[in-house]
């Protein structure tokens, strides 16, 4: 049987009404859990919002400030009387909530108090190590229940979280479409490949009037299509699209850049760095028009367009190689979504990724598939063609 699961969403400065209509079924109590500054922003109207539901909040608890293993096991006797789980902030809060719920079995509910990433729409949890840099990605078929998005607590956010989630958002589209290409996708896939279109063109159309208008605290339709661009548009395609296609190139340059000490010093965000990907992606893939499009689009707002705007020099790669984290490839008619039998972590492996991730037909120009989302980039010998594509990005 092959089943699919998708929250629902309610989207505006009284999203949080809606919450006495839709989790009362799922239980009678509930934890909330976040960040410190997403807790400070929306807790107050949380509970305001809970009193008519007939839901106790037992507690509210901070997430541990990372998304890693050891900051679960540090939440888990906190959430142990609670029925269900508020996930309250960004990718990181909301991704070590997310996998809580999932390890012990509770509904969640997601409050993104900012749009940076795709994280509080889909079943896909990363997790980290205490330092920041990548350790696993969590994968499961079971999304947050349901997502509640105030459009104003968003607004009052800092500029910046929603600036990197455009970057993390446009790589949905072309990771999709590259990563694709040759194949003939199933249903699901082809279904949210189609729907990764939403993730690019309304970023280059809005984008810098968005920005705008959150750095002004207005809620607006511009801001309003941004935001859900970005946590909705990016995060269906994530859970329509197996992650062989949905996670290419860019990705794996984020995910090697964490392990640059520089990385986490100056906290570029993840959409920060994505961006940059998407750049050298399309560069690799020859599609030199789109990627000097996005470029100018990059300078518009300042995402980064040079090494040097993620503080990393060329000198710094070459010695970052490790193995990166090994993803099996899905038989098109795999169970990806259900009861969440089927979750599963990734692990490192010190071999070589497999071959077929990057395969190559004679006579194909471009890239076949990308480099495979896990492999933690190196520039070394064995990526000299991302080496080669990151220096061919025009000068400013």
């Amino acid at each position: 049987m092959q089943k699919a699961l998708f929250p629902g969403y309610s989207v505006g400065p009284d999203a949080y009404e809606d919450i006495a209509n839709i989790c009362p079924a799922y239980g009678k109590t509930a934890a909330i859990i976040g960040g410190k500054h997403a807790l400070a922003a929306a807790e107050d109207k949380i509970r305001k919002a809970v009193e008519s539901s007939g839901i106790e909040i037992i507690g509210t608890f901070w997430y541990g400030g990372e998304a890693s293993r050891e900051n679960m096991e540090m939440l888990r006797p906190q959430v142990a009387d609670a029925d269900m789980i508020f996930a309250v902030g960004g990718g990181k809060a909301i991704d070590t909530c997310k996998v809580l719920a999932h390890e012990t079995n509770r509904p969640f509910f997601t409050f993104p108090t900012i749009a940076s990433t795709c994280a509080s729409c889909t079943s896909l949890g990363i997790v980290y190590h205490p330092d920041g840099s990548l350790r696993e990605y969590s994968f499961s078929k079971i999304p947050p229940d349901h997502i509640f998005i105030d459009t104003e607590i968003i607004a009052n956010a800092p500029v910046r979280y929603l600036w990197a989630g455009m970057g993390d958002t446009m790589a949905k589209h072309y990771e999709c479409t590259i990563s694709c290409r040759n194949d003939v996708p199933a249903h699901s896939d082809a279904m949210g490949i189609a729907l990764s279109s939403m993730c690019a063109e309304p970023i280059v159309r809005w984008g810098e009037q968005a920005m705008a208008d959150c750095e002004a605290h207005r809620v607006t339709p511009e801001l309003t299509e941004i935001i859900e661009a970005i946590i909705i548009s990016t995060g269906f395609v994530s859970n329509f699209v197996q992650v062989d296609y949905t996670t290419g190139m860019a990705h794996a340059m984020y995910n090697g850049f964490t392990i640059l000490p520089t990385t986490e010093e100056y906290h570029h965000l993840h959409g920060e760095v994505v961006s940059y990907g998407i750049l050298v992606m399309l560069t690799a893939d020859k599609q030199y028009a789109e990627r000097d499009r996005l470029l100018a689009f990059n300078r518009s707002i300042g995402l980064p367009t040079h090494l040097a705007d993620i503080h990393a020099r060329p000198e710094d790669l070459p010695g970052h190689r490790r193995p990166g984290l090994a993803l099996p490839r899905r038989p098109a008619n795999a169970d990806r979504r259900g009861d969440g039998a089927g979750a599963g972590r990734l692990t490192r492996q010190g071999g070589p990724f497999p071959s077929e991730k990057v395969r190559k037909p004679p006579g194909a120009s471009g890239l076949d598939r990308p480099v495979a989302p896990g492999v933690i980039l190196s520039f070394g010998e064995r990526n000299s063609r991302l080496r080669e594509a990151a220096w061919e990005i025009p000068p400013a």
